[in-house]
């Protein structure tokens, strides 16, 4: 469990502006002891209160991430077949399990004193796409993670996660693609809302 807290723990950004020209290893850098510090710094967020660790997921984590790419990929080839509206359907309800598996992780780590390790990215001056690793170090050990980001017209963009020699889109394909099968892109639809209703409750 230490290991997954810790991939989503990683992907948070503080100020996607003030980072948007820096380098993969810098926004990495910012994003992990940015969100952490914001959490600490709420009196609620640091209680516990997960409604308030969602809102500091949304806005420190999301901005800062291209959750259309990785819904589009996570999706496949269904995803060109998908209506406007099923497409817009498909990405808030994935952007809405995403966050709250963040927030979810997030909690467990208010009270812990976590450090990190990071490693400059190995990437040309034109590269767009690029991976970041780094170490989590924390009371359960020492995780390394991988940070998949693509370079984008506002700067590096994470959209990718590897933890435990899985990437995180991987997983998700996998279970998607069950879903497609058995009821289409509808039922792929109902299966993210139903799911993000029973963590709602």
């Amino acid at each position: 469990m230490k290991r997954y807290i810790s991939a989503f723990l990683a992907a948070a950004v503080v100020s996607t502006a003030a980072f948007a020209q820096s380098a993969p290893d810098a926004i990495v850098k910012s994003a992990v002891e940015g969100t952490v510090n914001a959490m600490k710094a709420d009196p609620q967020a640091r209680g516990g209160d997960m409604k308030k660790i969602t809102q500091v997921v949304e806005s420190h984590f999301v901005p800062a991430t291209n959750f259309q790419r990785t819904t589009r990929i996570a999706v496949g080839k269904a995803w060109s077949t998908a209506t406007p509206e099923q497409q817009k359907q498909l990405y808030e309800q994935f952007t809405k399990l995403l966050v709250g598996t963040y927030a979810a992780s997030l909690s467990q780590l208010r009270d812990q004193d976590v450090k990190f390790r990071f490693q400059p990215a190995n990437a040309s001056a034109d590269a767009k796409d690029t991976v970041v690793q780094s170490h989590v170090l924390s009371n359960g050990g020492d995780d390394s993670i991988d940070y998949r980001l693509e370079k984008t017209a506002n700067g590096w963009k994470i959209y990718d996660i590897n933890m435990m020699g899985a990437w995180l889109i991987q997983v998700y394909q996998t279970q998607f693609q069950e879903q497609l099968s058995k009821g289409g892109i509808d039922g792929l639809i109902k299966f993210l809302t139903q799911h993000n209703a029973r963590s709602a409750g």
